[in-house]
Formats: structure tokens, C-alpha cells, sequence
């Protein structure tokens, strides 16, 4: 059985510098180079495939697939489908957009109109052309419905090309590791294809309200703004540390929480205080006064158990404290940034200097990636957890896991400062 182009072969030798970008390409390479095609299929089985769509179709209705069809002379008739594996994907371009589905899919939705041939990765060592119609299809379909739904699980992959390894702009992408890493996606890709374009904006809207540029803007302004972070949860935080630095480190839980009332009941006429929504005020009536006192213990016992529970999962060490939580806006100013230039709300040269920017700012506010990681992900407990200790946290410990043990992780070959 042989995949390459009719009558042609397969092309000119492979070029012997070619480097495959992720372990995917090389998959896909090695068993074409052995005409393998049960294990070509299983590996293309195993990921989403992107396709080029129309962009302003799909603006105007991204319910429904917009494929743009290519044109490659050596197939008769000229028209082809390209498909890419993620590490084959061209940068982002305004104008240029891609959908994704599994292999399955285009085994199944074959339609007489569309072209006789996938080509797989066009002009790569990898490619392959696949005639599209039944019965051909069919193979596919087996193999898809072998290996089910492409994974979307935690999984440390990385870009051997077309992503940095080292410097400011990986340093800023590993601070957005939790997040795509938890999702598969390999943490280097500065050019951002994440879940394809239509899914990517729909992420953006449901999840940030973030429908057009401007608003992509406002919220990544937000998520890198230093003071950015919930003033209650940072009054909490500063306050222990303010004790810690003045008693020498151990700081006592009733303690902390007797200062806390100390504190908020101490200012005299004129002075400020903090309030249960960040915004400073006089001292009110002793009703509200006590009332906000409540609030802060509750949530200074809520940040000493979930410290606990990090401790016994290896997020903290042993006799270590959460310093501050802004962790949790910096990570995900470091993803807004991809999704941004995923769904084209940003350029690409406009998202790696957001991604930048992150990485500087939490360099500034943390000493390590386990500092960092462990604000990271108290923060995004505090926000969505609600003490249940269920997935908002255990995905996060599957993923600290991965990205404080595995060789190539970023946390490990990348300086934090």
C-alpha cells in the first residue's frame, strides 16, 4: 500500500537536517518511512487534525464547517484537503484561520463534493496522500474508532521547533504552563491554534465576555496589572506576612486571625479600611466592621487548609506559606495572551510581548516556579474550589506534578529569573 501522490512517489529524499517538530511528526514520519500505514493511521487517530476555513463564514455563522479546499498539482484534478498536526501548523495570520477535528470526523463526513484526496501535512517529509472517498475511508474509520476521541488530558509536550526553549518569551509561556499543559497543548507554542479558531472564540466569550479586540485589550490589561488581584485575599496574605517578618516566620494560625480583627478594628477617625469588595472606606458602623472581620478569618481558615492539603500533595514544602496570590492572574495573562492571538484578537507580535510582560511581573513578585505555582493555584481555589478539593484542584496537582518532575519541563530547563 503506498500513500504518495499518484505517480509520483513520495517526493525528493527527506532532507537529513529536517527535525520533527513534537513526537507526533516523528510518529508520523518513521512508520511512513517504514510504510506502516495501520501505525500512520493509529498516530493520526491519536490527535485533532486542523483544516484552513473562511474566516468571515465562519464570523457570520461558526456553527456550521467553512473548509477552504486546496489545489496541489500533483493529484489529478488539482484539488486536495490539507490537513496539519499541530506541530505543522503556520503561524497565525489575520486572514488565516483553522478548525479542528479528529480523524474519525473526516472519515465519516465525506461528501461527493468534497475533494478525492487529504493530504497530510503538505511539503513535509511527513506528508501523505490519502484518498478520501469510500471504501479508502474506511480504514481510517477503524482506526478512529480504535482509538476513540483524541486526548485532551494533562500531558507535557513542547514544540522542538517553532517555539523557544530558553529566554524571555519561554520564561513567559511556562508561566501559563498549569493551563495548557493541563489541556495537552505543548506549553511553547507562542503561535497559538489552541482548540481552532471558531472554538477558541467561543472559549473567550463564554468563559472571559471577551467578544472583539477592545475587550481582549481590557482583560489583558487587568490580568498583568500588579495590584490587579482580589484586595481581600492580598490584605490577608500581607497581613501574615508582615507577621512573619516581624516574629521570625511561623506565624499561628489564631494568631493571624486575631490580627485580622485588630487590625480592621483599629483605624481611628479618618482612617481607612479594607472592605469585603477591595474598595477603601472610612470606618463604618461596628455592625459592618465586625461582619468584614468574619469574612477575612473565615477566609484566612479556607488559605491555612488548602495550605495544608498542599503540603500533603507536594505543592508547598514543609513550613512554607503561600506569600500572595497574584500567581493566578499572571498565568492566565500569560494564556489570554494565546488565546487571544488564537481567536485574532491580537497579533502575534502583540501576544508574545503580553507573554513577556507576564513572566516579568511574576518575576518580580516570586522567588521560584514553586512559589509561583503554589499562588497560582491557591488563587484559582480560592476563586472556584469552594474547599470541595475537587477537579479546580486535583487537575492542578496532577499538572504541578508533571511540570516539577518530568526532565523537560519548562520548570525545570527555564530560569525563573
Amino acid at each position: 500500500m503506498s500513500f504518495g501522490p499518484p505517480a509520483a512517489g513520495f517526493g525528493p529524499a527527506t532532507p537529513p537536517a529536517w527535525t520533527p517538530p513534537t513526537a507526533i511528526e516523528q510518529a508520523l514520519f518513521e512508520a511512513k518511512a517504514r510504510e506502516d500505514w495501520a501505525a500512520y493511521f493509529d498516530t493520526l487517530a491519536g490527535r485533532h487534525l486542523y483544516y484552513e476555513i473562511r474566516r468571515e463564514k465562519s464570523d457570520a455563522d461558526p456553527s456550521k464547517v467553512h473548509p477552504l479546499f486546496g489545489h496541489d498539482p500533483r493529484v489529478a484534478g488539482g484539488r486536495v484537503w490539507a490537513v496539519y498536526t499541530e506541530g505543522m501548523l503556520p503561524a497565525p495570520e489575520p486572514h488565516r484561520v483553522f478548525d479542528r477535528k479528529s480523524l474519525g470526523w473526516f472519515a465519516r463526513g465525506w461528501e461527493p463534493t468534497d475533494p478525492p484526496w487529504l493530504v497530510v501535512n503538505p511539503g513535509s517529509p511527513c506528508e501523505a496522500f490519502l484518498p478520501s472517498a469510500p471504501p479508502h475511508s474506511g480504514a481510517w474509520a477503524q482506526h478512529a474508532e480504535r482509538r476513540g476521541v483524541p486526548s485532551c488530558g494533562p500531558g507535557l509536550r513542547a514544540l522542538r521547533v517553532g517555539g523557544p526553549l530558553q529566554g524571555a518569551v519561554a520564561h513567559g509561556l511556562a508561566c501559563g504552563a498549569l493551563l495548557f499543559v493541563r489541556c495537552g497543548h505543548p506549553w511553547n507554542a507562542m503561535a497559538h491554534h489552541g482548540h481552532g479558531y471558531p472554538e477558541e472564540r467561543k472559549l473567550l466569550k463564554e468563559w472571559w465576555g471577551v467578544t472583539s479586540r477592545e475587550e481582549w485589550q481590557v482583560q489583558q490589561r487587568a490580568l498583568l496589572d500588579p495590584d490587579g488581584a482580589n484586595p481581600v485575599w492580598e490584605f490577608a496574605l500581607n497581613l501574615r506576612r508582615t507577621i512573619a517578618r516581624d516574629f521570625g516566620g511561623h506565624v499561628d494560625t489564631a494568631y493571624w486571625r486575631d490580627a485580622v480583627a485588630r487590625v480592621l478594628r483599629g483605624p481611628a477617625d479618618g482612617e481607612i479600611v479594607i472592605t469585603p469588595d477591595g474598595v477603601t472606606s472610612p470606618a463604618g458602623p461596628e455592625p459592618e466592621t465586625e461582619a468584614r472581620i468574619k469574612g477575612v478569618q473565615a477566609l484566612v481558615g479556607r488559605i491555612t487548609r488548602y495550605e495544608a492539603r498542599f503540603r500533603a500533595d507536594g505543592i508547598l514544602d514543609e513550613n512554607r506559606f503561600v506569600s500572595s496570590v497574584d500567581a493566578w492572574n499572571f498565568g492566565r495573562a500569560s494564556g489570554m495572551a494565546r488565546w487571544g492571538l488564537g481567536a485574532r484578537y491580537c497579533s502575534l507580535q502583540e501576544a508574545e510581548s503580553a507573554v513577556v510582560e507576564a513572566g516579568r511581573v511574576a518575576a518580580r513578585s516570586y522567588k521560584s516556579w514553586r512559589d509561583f505555582a503554589a499562588g497560582y493555584i491557591l488563587g484559582r481555589c480560592l476563586h472556584f474550589d469552594d474547599e470541595e478539593f475537587g477537579s479546580w484542584y486535583t487537575d492542578m496537582v496532577d499538572v504541578h506534578r508533571i511540570l516539577t518532575s518530568e526532565p523537560d519541563s519548562p520548570w525545570l530547563t527555564v530560569p525563573f529569573r
